[in-house]
Protein backbone atom coordinates (compact mmCIF):
# COMPACT_ATOMS: atom_id res chain seq x y z
CA UNK A 1 0.00 0.00 0.00
CA UNK A 2 1.02 3.67 -0.80
CA UNK A 3 2.56 5.60 1.84
CA UNK A 4 1.77 9.70 2.30
CA UNK A 5 2.62 11.95 4.05
CA UNK A 6 0.23 14.29 5.88
CA UNK A 7 1.05 18.42 5.21
CA UNK A 8 -2.03 19.95 6.51
CA UNK A 9 -4.93 18.47 9.34
CA UNK A 10 -7.95 20.90 8.00
CA UNK A 11 -11.44 19.83 9.29
CA UNK A 12 -12.39 17.45 12.18
CA UNK A 13 -15.63 14.82 11.31
CA UNK A 14 -17.14 14.91 14.32
CA UNK A 15 -20.04 12.48 13.25
CA UNK A 16 -17.57 9.54 13.52
CA UNK A 17 -16.77 8.41 17.02
CA UNK A 18 -12.97 8.09 16.93
CA UNK A 19 -13.31 11.94 15.52
CA UNK A 20 -11.60 11.17 11.87
CA UNK A 21 -10.35 14.33 10.05
CA UNK A 22 -9.50 15.89 6.85
CA UNK A 23 -6.06 15.92 6.03
CA UNK A 24 -4.18 16.95 2.96
CA UNK A 25 -0.83 15.28 2.19
CA UNK A 26 2.04 15.48 0.26
CA UNK A 27 1.01 13.66 -3.19
CA UNK A 28 -1.75 16.74 -3.20
CA UNK A 29 -5.00 14.35 -2.48
CA UNK A 30 -7.15 14.94 0.52
CA UNK A 31 -8.23 11.95 2.71
CA UNK A 32 -10.48 11.16 5.75
CA UNK A 33 -7.89 9.71 7.96
CA UNK A 34 -8.04 7.62 10.81
CA UNK A 35 -6.25 7.77 13.65
CA UNK A 36 -4.16 5.31 15.51
CA UNK A 37 -4.45 7.02 18.40
CA UNK A 38 -8.32 6.94 18.54
CA UNK A 39 -10.17 5.41 21.62
CA UNK A 40 -10.82 1.99 19.33
CA UNK A 41 -6.99 2.20 18.39
CA UNK A 42 -5.60 -0.28 15.90
CA UNK A 43 -8.41 -3.38 15.49
CA UNK A 44 -10.34 -0.35 13.94
CA UNK A 45 -7.72 0.32 10.85
CA UNK A 46 -7.16 -3.14 10.41
CA UNK A 47 -11.16 -3.49 9.88
CA UNK A 48 -11.33 -1.06 7.49
CA UNK A 49 -8.32 -2.24 5.23
CA UNK A 50 -9.32 -6.08 5.64
CA UNK A 51 -13.10 -5.53 4.50
CA UNK A 52 -12.41 -2.46 2.44
CA UNK A 53 -9.89 -4.85 0.50
CA UNK A 54 -12.25 -8.02 0.10
CA UNK A 55 -15.11 -5.60 -0.57
CA UNK A 56 -13.09 -4.75 -3.73
CA UNK A 57 -12.13 -8.19 -4.63
CA UNK A 58 -15.94 -8.45 -4.55
CA UNK A 59 -16.98 -5.80 -7.18
CA UNK A 60 -17.84 -3.21 -4.80
CA UNK A 61 -17.07 0.10 -5.00
CA UNK A 62 -15.00 1.57 -1.74
CA UNK A 63 -12.62 4.38 -1.39
CA UNK A 64 -9.10 3.92 -2.18
CA UNK A 65 -6.69 3.28 1.37
CA UNK A 66 -3.53 4.78 1.68
CA UNK A 67 -1.03 4.87 4.88
CA UNK A 68 -0.41 8.49 6.08
CA UNK A 69 2.30 9.35 8.24
CA UNK A 70 1.49 11.71 10.86
CA UNK A 71 3.80 14.28 12.20
CA UNK A 72 2.49 15.00 16.05
CA UNK A 73 3.33 18.43 15.84
CA UNK A 74 0.69 18.58 12.95
CA UNK A 75 -1.65 19.67 15.30
CA UNK A 76 0.48 22.63 16.99
CA UNK A 77 -2.07 25.11 15.85
CA UNK A 78 -5.29 23.67 16.39
CA UNK A 79 -7.40 25.04 19.00
CA UNK A 80 -9.26 22.17 19.95
CA UNK A 81 -6.86 20.31 23.13
CA UNK A 82 -8.88 16.74 22.14
CA UNK A 83 -7.64 17.57 18.10
CA UNK A 84 -4.12 17.85 19.67
CA UNK A 85 -3.85 15.29 21.88
CA UNK A 86 -5.51 12.62 19.51
CA UNK A 87 -2.53 13.92 16.69
CA UNK A 88 -0.20 13.16 19.39
CA UNK A 89 -1.34 10.15 20.37
CA UNK A 90 -1.17 9.54 16.51
CA UNK A 91 2.14 9.34 15.34
CA UNK A 92 3.62 7.61 12.80
CA UNK A 93 1.44 5.43 10.28
CA UNK A 94 -1.87 5.78 10.16
CA UNK A 95 -4.92 5.34 7.32
CA UNK A 96 -5.70 7.71 4.91
CA UNK A 97 -9.37 6.90 2.68
CA UNK A 98 -9.79 8.86 -0.41
CA UNK A 99 -12.18 11.85 0.04
CA UNK A 100 -14.97 11.73 -2.38
CA UNK A 101 -15.70 15.47 -3.15
CA UNK A 102 -19.24 15.95 -3.64
CA UNK A 103 -20.28 12.59 -2.53
CA UNK A 104 -23.84 12.74 -1.09
CA UNK A 105 -25.45 10.59 1.83
CA UNK A 106 -27.33 7.64 1.17
CA UNK A 107 -31.06 8.10 1.04
CA UNK A 108 -32.47 5.07 1.22
CA UNK A 109 -36.39 6.55 0.81
CA UNK A 110 -35.14 8.06 -2.32
CA UNK A 111 -33.22 5.12 -3.88
CA UNK A 112 -34.49 3.29 -6.50
CA UNK A 113 -33.95 -0.26 -5.23
CA UNK A 114 -31.53 -2.75 -6.62
CA UNK A 115 -32.33 -5.67 -4.78
CA UNK A 116 -29.12 -8.05 -6.12
CA UNK A 117 -27.09 -5.05 -4.72
CA UNK A 118 -28.95 -4.98 -1.64
CA UNK A 119 -28.86 -8.31 -1.36
CA UNK A 120 -24.98 -8.95 -1.92
CA UNK A 121 -24.56 -6.38 0.68
CA UNK A 122 -26.31 -8.04 2.98
CA UNK A 123 -24.39 -11.50 2.35
CA UNK A 124 -21.06 -9.28 2.67
CA UNK A 125 -22.03 -7.67 5.70
CA UNK A 126 -22.85 -10.99 7.58
CA UNK A 127 -19.60 -12.22 5.93
CA UNK A 128 -17.33 -9.53 8.05
CA UNK A 129 -19.95 -9.29 10.92
CA UNK A 130 -20.86 -5.87 10.42
CA UNK A 131 -23.19 -4.53 12.53
CA UNK A 132 -23.05 -0.39 11.45
CA UNK A 133 -25.04 -0.41 7.92
CA UNK A 134 -28.56 0.90 9.51
CA UNK A 135 -30.82 3.16 8.59
CA UNK A 136 -29.46 5.86 11.39
CA UNK A 137 -25.93 5.59 10.21
CA UNK A 138 -26.05 3.82 6.38
CA UNK A 139 -22.18 4.04 6.12
CA UNK A 140 -23.00 4.52 2.30
CA UNK A 141 -22.16 6.90 -0.32
CA UNK A 142 -23.67 8.61 -3.45
CA UNK A 143 -21.13 9.52 -6.09
CA UNK A 144 -21.48 9.87 -9.79
CA UNK A 145 -24.73 7.38 -9.81
CA UNK A 146 -23.15 4.69 -7.85
CA UNK A 147 -23.53 3.48 -4.06
CA UNK A 148 -19.87 3.42 -2.32
CA UNK A 149 -19.22 1.54 0.79
CA UNK A 150 -17.49 3.59 3.55
CA UNK A 151 -16.63 3.07 7.34
CA UNK A 152 -15.78 -0.65 8.03
CA UNK A 153 -14.72 -0.22 11.51
CA UNK A 154 -17.05 -1.51 13.17
CA UNK A 155 -16.30 -4.80 11.36
CA UNK A 156 -14.62 -7.82 12.55
CA UNK A 157 -15.21 -6.93 16.16
CA UNK A 158 -14.35 -10.35 17.55
CA UNK A 159 -10.50 -9.59 16.89
CA UNK A 160 -10.76 -7.08 20.52
CA UNK A 161 -11.52 -11.06 22.07
CA UNK A 162 -10.20 -13.55 19.63
CA UNK A 163 -12.09 -16.38 22.17
CA UNK A 164 -15.69 -15.05 20.06
CA UNK A 165 -14.34 -15.41 17.09
CA UNK A 166 -16.93 -18.15 15.75
CA UNK A 167 -17.27 -18.11 11.88
CA UNK A 168 -20.64 -20.14 11.94
CA UNK A 169 -22.00 -16.42 14.52
CA UNK A 170 -25.71 -15.57 13.68
CA UNK A 171 -25.82 -12.75 11.17
CA UNK A 172 -28.86 -10.21 12.27
CA UNK A 173 -29.86 -7.75 9.56
CA UNK A 174 -32.62 -6.77 11.20
CA UNK A 175 -31.43 -3.09 11.43
CA UNK A 176 -29.72 -3.55 8.00
CA UNK A 177 -30.61 -0.70 5.59
CA UNK A 178 -30.45 -2.61 2.38
CA UNK A 179 -32.83 -5.31 4.21
CA UNK A 180 -35.43 -5.17 3.08
CA UNK A 181 -34.66 -4.95 -0.50
CA UNK A 182 -33.06 -8.58 0.14
CA UNK A 183 -35.02 -11.94 -0.61
CA UNK A 184 -34.09 -15.61 0.64
CA UNK A 185 -34.07 -16.21 -2.74
CA UNK A 186 -31.45 -13.08 -3.53
CA UNK A 187 -29.33 -13.67 -0.43
CA UNK A 188 -29.01 -17.46 -1.59
CA UNK A 189 -27.56 -15.90 -5.38
CA UNK A 190 -25.70 -13.35 -3.64
CA UNK A 191 -23.58 -16.33 -1.83
CA UNK A 192 -23.89 -18.42 -4.31
CA UNK A 193 -21.85 -15.38 -6.35
CA UNK A 194 -19.95 -13.94 -3.89
CA UNK A 195 -18.43 -17.14 -1.95
CA UNK A 196 -16.94 -18.19 -5.36
CA UNK A 197 -15.06 -14.74 -4.68
CA UNK A 198 -13.63 -15.28 -1.22
CA UNK A 199 -10.23 -17.20 -2.39
CA UNK A 200 -6.77 -17.83 -0.25
CA UNK A 201 -5.61 -16.07 -3.15
CA UNK A 202 -7.44 -12.84 -2.43
CA UNK A 203 -7.42 -12.83 1.26
CA UNK A 204 -3.76 -13.12 1.30
CA UNK A 205 -3.38 -10.03 -0.82
CA UNK A 206 -5.79 -8.10 1.17
CA UNK A 207 -3.93 -9.00 4.69
CA UNK A 208 -1.17 -8.28 2.79
CA UNK A 209 -1.71 -4.47 2.91
CA UNK A 210 -1.82 -4.56 6.79
CA UNK A 211 0.94 -3.28 8.48
CA UNK A 212 2.73 -6.22 10.56
CA UNK A 213 2.70 -3.98 13.86
CA UNK A 214 -1.09 -3.51 13.58
CA UNK A 215 -1.84 -7.14 12.35
CA UNK A 216 0.30 -8.33 15.67
CA UNK A 217 -1.62 -5.96 17.88
CA UNK A 218 -4.99 -6.83 16.70
CA UNK A 219 -4.31 -10.30 15.49
CA UNK A 220 -4.57 -11.50 19.47
CA UNK A 221 -0.76 -12.36 20.10
CA UNK A 222 1.93 -14.05 17.84
CA UNK A 223 3.42 -12.76 14.70
CA UNK A 224 1.88 -11.28 12.44
CA UNK A 225 2.02 -14.21 10.15
CA UNK A 226 0.35 -15.72 12.44
CA UNK A 227 -2.37 -13.02 13.24
CA UNK A 228 -2.95 -12.76 9.40
CA UNK A 229 -3.54 -16.47 8.93
CA UNK A 230 -6.04 -16.37 11.68
CA UNK A 231 -8.36 -13.36 10.08
CA UNK A 232 -7.76 -15.72 6.52
CA UNK A 233 -9.12 -18.85 8.42
CA UNK A 234 -11.75 -17.34 9.83
CA UNK A 235 -13.47 -15.63 6.83
CA UNK A 236 -12.59 -18.64 4.63
CA UNK A 237 -14.71 -20.95 6.94
CA UNK A 238 -17.33 -18.31 6.93
CA UNK A 239 -17.45 -17.93 3.16
CA UNK A 240 -17.51 -21.83 2.38
CA UNK A 241 -18.58 -23.35 5.42
CA UNK A 242 -22.31 -24.05 6.60
CA UNK A 243 -24.34 -21.23 6.28
CA UNK A 244 -25.90 -21.15 9.83
CA UNK A 245 -25.16 -17.82 10.43
CA UNK A 246 -27.53 -16.34 7.04
CA UNK A 247 -30.99 -15.34 8.41
CA UNK A 248 -33.33 -17.89 7.66
CA UNK A 249 -35.99 -17.12 5.23
CA UNK A 250 -33.69 -13.72 3.81
CA UNK A 251 -32.99 -10.79 5.60
CA UNK A 252 -36.77 -9.40 6.39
Amino acid sequence: MDVITATRYVVPLREGGSLPGIVEADDLGTYVVKFRGAGQGVPVLVAEIICSGLARGLGFRTPDLKLIEIDGRLGAREPDEEIQDLLKASEGLNLAVDFLPGALGFEPLAWKPDRALAARLVWFDGLIHNVDRSWRNPNLLEWHRNVWLIDHGAALWFHYNWRTADPQRPFDPGDHVLAPFASAEALAEAGAELSALVTRDLLEAVIAEVPEEWLVRAGGGGDARAAGEAYIEHLLARAHGPRAWLPEGGAR
